[in-house]
């Protein structure tokens, strides 16, 4: 019998993809789960694999690599999508078609499948992983085939086969998790003109019930990777849960945004990423200490783009190593520790040092000093500006001003 390995997480579009797949392509099915830091969500999963019709359910424990090698890549980059997201899902997509490439491999299985819908994003990034990996693999999304047509109807089909699901169609978000984040998507959500309810929170608690006192937080970094955590050295994986706890303590990292799609469609979506948050300000409050301008504005615009590269699912790219190339070359002085005052949703900056830093305060204090003549001042506005007046006087002389 021909074999497929099924990325799984438990959720309600993958417990109906085993039993769907072997009906309609008669397949062994394998699960694949990878351990990106969902907690007590993983503890369920081989059981419910297997009742739901699995031969067998692999759960990787990734959690390691997906920090070092696609979290801190992404926040050496300052990659942020459309101002406000993360990309908590967008990283996370490459390793898991990494894994599921692998497995495929060791198992000898002809195809890969994934539960990503037609509409979204994710259908993308796990299958450019799979062309950039393995591109002999056949890939099936069920969502693109089926004439299930929504998360009402993959409900009903799950009942009328006994499949344990973990949604009702009262409580019906989408949702996504791993050591970086949480998304939930679907519900009143789909509409933007409604509020989203916190009762929907997991990670964080609303900001108007955070303690009323601040907590402070210290976090030291190494050449662009935090290692720190007020003090004490720590793994990454160790000082991503620690931040996320406090962070979520204090109403840190809630991000109600309308996003643009890679397919072409406008979604409404609700992020809690509270340690992240906290790492992203910490880690761009070093860099504007450490790095000089023009480094410092032309790293912001290539943020942008890798914020595109990850967003759109082409992380395994030559564009997107180069670009890890020149983030690198930036990062060799943002070394040093920054203290953070939260409070209440709110991040403020409480005091940042480096053996590399370039801010010198005998050249930027307002009092006396010795080392800056203000007269050179004078000569440099003269030679800056000699374009606008050069353009001043040809307008007066054409009669155009």
């Amino acid at each position: 019998m021909p074999k497929v390995v099924l990325a799984y997480s438990g959720g309600l579009d993958t417990s109906v993809i085993i039993a769907w797949l072997k009906e309609n392509y008669g397949y062994e099915v394998i699960a694949m789960t990878a351990d990106l830091g969902q907690g007590e969500e993983l503890a369920p999963l081989e059981e419910k694999a297997i009742r739901s019709g699995a031969s067998k359910i692999y759960i990787e424990d990734l959690r390691k690599e997906f920090v070092e090698e696609y979290i801190w890549p992404t926040l050496k980059a300052g990659a942020i999508y459309e101002g406000k997201y993360l990309l908590g899902t967008s990283f996370a997509r490459p390793l898991i078609a990494k894994k599921l490439v692998e497995i495929a491999e060791k198992e000898g299985a002809v195809a890969v499948a994934h539960g990503a819908t037609g509409k979204g994003n994710d259908q993308v990034r796990f299958e450019l992983g799979v062309k950039a990996l393995a591109p002999h693999l056949k890939v099936i999304a069920p969502w693109r085939e089926w004439d299930i047509r929504s998360r009402e109807d993959a409900i009903d089909y799950a009942e009328a086969r006994g499949i344990p699901v973990p949604v009702t169609k009262k409580s019906i978000y989408s949702r996504d998790r791993n050591i970086w984040h949480i998304s939930h998507e679907g519900g009143e959500l789909e509409s933007p003109a409604n509020a989203a309810s916190y009762d929907m929170l997991m990670l964080t608690v609303p900001p108007e019930k955070a303690p009323d006192r601040p907590t402070y937080v210290e976090i030291g970094f190494e050449k662009g990777i935090p290692v720190s955590l007020n003090g004490q050295r720590m793994d990454g994986v160790s000082l991503l849960e620690k931040l996320n706890a406090i962070g979520g303590a204090n109403g840190i990292g809630i991000v109600d945004m309308v996003e643009n799609r890679l397919v072409g469609m406008k979604s409404r979506g609700v992020y809690e990423t509270p340690g992240g948050t906290i790492l992203v300000y910490a880690h761009h409050e070093l860099e504007l200490l450490t790095l000089d301008r023009a480094t410092l504005h032309y790293k912001e615009q290539v943020a942008l783009r890798y914020a595109e590269l990850v967003y759109d699912g082409v992380w395994f790219s030559p564009l997107r190593e180069a670009l890890d190339a020149f983030v690198d070359s930036t990062q060799r002085t943002v070394t040093g520790t920054v203290k953070l005052k939260l409070y209440k949703g709110n991040i403020m900056p409480a005091g940042t040092t480096s053996p590399y830093s370039l801010y010198d305060e005998e050249l930027s204090t307002f009092g006396r000093d010795e080392v800056y003549n203000q007269a050179d001042a004078a000569g440099f506005i003269n030679l800056f500006g000699l374009p606008l007046k050069v353009r001043a006087l040809m307008e007066k002389k054409a009669g155009l001003r």
